[in-house]
């Protein structure tokens, strides 16, 4: 006899809580014959395929703007979701969404090569983690040496320059990358606010408004 599972329970453990979610996402597991009305259990062997039809109706989503945006030009019906862990575009982390919509927008904007200056060991590290399989990325540390011939390489190479004085950054560095005059302005960022969703959000910000 196969075990079977209590469905408001198995919501609940992809952040199906209010009473909506819960009626939209069993109005479609009822429509797929996988349960009917009132019944309040579902047997194991048909949970692969109520996962299935979850995620090809729904986008899960929380309450955050730019997420509703997101489930929004997905295609999929918005399914509001708590906690907000189980969102699709932040997964409950500003980092997270920062690091979704960045890509987004360089994608949309045709930018591929991003360099940021400054910022500590692990962040960098984090960066190159998260965003280097999908852009190709220079991460400058800011405290040591850098030439005004490496910083112009480094300009005249990318889309977008992120320079991040909020964080490890010597002045005698950022300074070669925002010299008055540069035919390159038009590519430098100056970012006054630490985190790496902060970071983000600025290059976004330029990127939209360019």
């Amino acid at each position: 006899m196969s075990a079977d599972r209590d469905i408001d329970g198995w919501f609940a453990e992809r952040g199906i809580t209010s009473a909506t979610s819960r009626s939209r996402a069993r109005a479609i597991l009822e429509e797929a014959g996988l349960t009917r009305p009132g019944k309040t259990r579902l047997s194991e062997p048909k949970l692969p395929r109520a996962e299935q039809l979850l995620l090809e109706r729904f986008y899960r989503v929380c309450t955050a703007a730019e997420c509703q945006q997101s489930a929004r030009a997905s295609g999929r019906e918005p399914l509001p979701v708590e906690p907000r862990s189980h969102c699709e575009h932040c997964g409950g982390s500003n980092n997270h969404r920062a690091e979704v919509a960045f890509l987004q927008t360089c994608h949309q904007h045709a930018v591929r090569r991003v360099v940021v200056v400054g910022g500590s060991p692990a962040v960098r590290e984090e960066l190159k983690d998260k965003l280097g399989g999908q852009l190709e990325l220079r991460v400058v540390d800011g405290t040591e040496r850098r030439t005004g011939t490496q910083a112009q390489s480094d300009l005249e190479w990318a889309d977008l320059v992120l320079i991040w004085g909020a964080t490890e950054l010597h002045h005698k560095v950022s300074t070669h990358y925002t010299q008055p005059g540069t035919p390159h302005r038009h590519k430098v960022v100056h970012v006054v606010r630490r985190g790496v969703a902060a970071l983000l959000d600025a290059g976004i910000t330029h990127l939209k408004q360019r």
